[in-house]
């Protein structure tokens, strides 16, 4: 590869030398689209942001968007702590939703796996 007096190649890539600057672009990410079956994008963005799955932050924006906001929190909550389950319950729960690999998880996995769905 033939350089200049710069250290710079004739394809126009750059070396790394002592003292001289690199340039690192950012990615930009595109903005995810929910599809017309989410009601409120802007929750939906805003759950995913913080970790929630699809399916689970499609599930509370639609909720939130046909009533009242705090309505959507106190609705839930009469099931009880996963803590209280036995693990032939989790299980039985995990099947419910589909949880891949449930059989061998033990109850701390069951529980993780059952609040990230």
């Amino acid at each position: 590869m033939r350089e200049d007096d710069e250290g710079e190649n004739l394809s126009g890539d750059r070396r790394c030398r002592p003292g001289r600057r690199t340039e690192v672009k950012e990615a930009v990410v595109p903005k995810r689209d929910p599809g017309p079956s989410v009601k409120d994008p802007d929750l939906y963005e805003k759950l995913r942001d913080e970790g929630d799955s699809k399916e689970k932050a499609a599930r509370i924006a639609n909720a939130a968007a046909g009533s009242s906001r705090t309505s959507v929190g106190r609705k839930g909550g009469k099931a009880g702590d996963y803590e209280d389950w036995t693990v032939e319950k989790l299980r039985k729960r995990a099947a419910e939703i589909g949880i891949e690999g449930r059989s061998s998880m033990r109850k701390a996995e069951l529980v993780r796996a059952l609040r990230s769905h």
